[in-house]
């Protein structure tokens, strides 16, 4: 399984045992994740380590001084 990380502006918009699903977007160098309906984002993910699952469940949804953050897990090998 692969975990994913994704950074949630507002609280309450994810709770653990959630089904999700993602869309990816291109940049020159690399892939983005957002969950839909664009309730958190990825980081920049190189190309070499694409996901190729797009749909996952919300592991864990915590919060630090930085913000909210969602641990997602994908039924793939990790990257």
């Amino acid at each position: 399984m692969r975990t994913m990380e994704f950074k949630m502006e507002r609280p309450g918009l994810l709770e653990a045992g959630q089904q999700i699903t993602v869309t990816e977007g291109v940049l020159p160098s690399n892939y983005y994740y957002t969950i839909d309906p664009s309730l958190a984002m990825s980081a920049n993910i190189p190309f070499r380590s694409r996901l190729k699952s797009r749909e996952g469940v919300v592991l864990e949804v915590r919060e630090n001084a930085r913000g909210f953050y969602v641990t997602a897990q994908f039924d793939e090998p990790e990257a």
